[in-house]
């Protein structure tokens, strides 16, 4: 028996998301891990053949993008890939130190010893990836610790906005995660804040992230004023 229009079309939107998020997803993740250079032109008529989608929808996920700050659209230019603007890398920073902050006062107070556990698996990971020296898997694992860390923190719109940030940050952090020097001093901090998490130092937490915030948005400026 053949489905209702009714029901055809109550499936419609489920469906739409779900390519909606996949072209998100995809087109961020190549933004994020430098396959897109800043500035670069999004054609058309290339991501639809790559995602093998119509153009209807990857427009609507450039808009998405767009409204991350990821994609620069310009009317009758198309679309192409936001430069790194340190006005707003600086505005997205001082955003996240004050998320940084509501993390820490909560994260300890919140989370569980096995997600404190799980949290120090995540930081023995990114120790390993510094002494193997691979800075793409350390960019990788930081991303997943800083995340999870906030997932701690028991507030979910706050970690949804705490991502888009990240977002913003990550394709400059690639910039200093080849510095071998910087990826130290980092694990040192993330040592530090895994203490006052253990402790549940709510107090202690809350300042050791902000320090480490601020930390790695001089260091990030620093390469993009370069």
């Amino acid at each position: 028996m053949a489905p209702s229009s009714a029901s055809s079309s109550a499936l419609r939107p489920d469906r739409a998301r779900g390519l909606h998020d996949y072209l998100v997803a995809g087109i961020r993740d190549m933004i994020l891990k430098g396959e897109l250079e800043a500035g670069a032109r999004l054609g058309e008529a290339d991501l639809c053949g790559r995602f093998e989608v119509s153009r209807t929808p990857l427009r609507e996920a450039l808009k998405a993008l767009s409204g991350e700050g990821l994609v620069l659209l310009q009317p009758n230019r198309g679309a192409t890939v936001a430069p790194l603007d340190p006005v707003r890398l600086r505005d997205v920073f001082e955003a996240k130190g004050a998320i940084e902050h509501f993390i820490g006062l909560n994260a300890a107070v919140r989370a569980s010893d096995a997600e404190i556990a799980g949290l120090q698996e995540l930081h023995e990971a990114l120790v390993a990836a510094e002494e193997a020296e691979a800075p793409q898997d350390y960019t990788e694992l930081n991303e997943a610790y800083h995340l999870e860390l906030a997932r701690l923190a028991g507030n979910e719109e706050l970690l949804k906005t705490y991502e888009r940030l990240q977002h913003n940050i990550l394709r400059a952090r690639h910039r200093i995660n080849d510095d071998p020097s910087r990826v130290r001093a980092s694990l040192a901090e993330h040592e530090r804040i895994m203490l006052a998490l253990t402790a549940r130092a709510r107090l202690d937490l809350a300042e050791r992230l902000v320090a480490h915030n601020e930390a790695t948005a001089a260091a990030v400026l620093a390469k993009i004023a370069v």
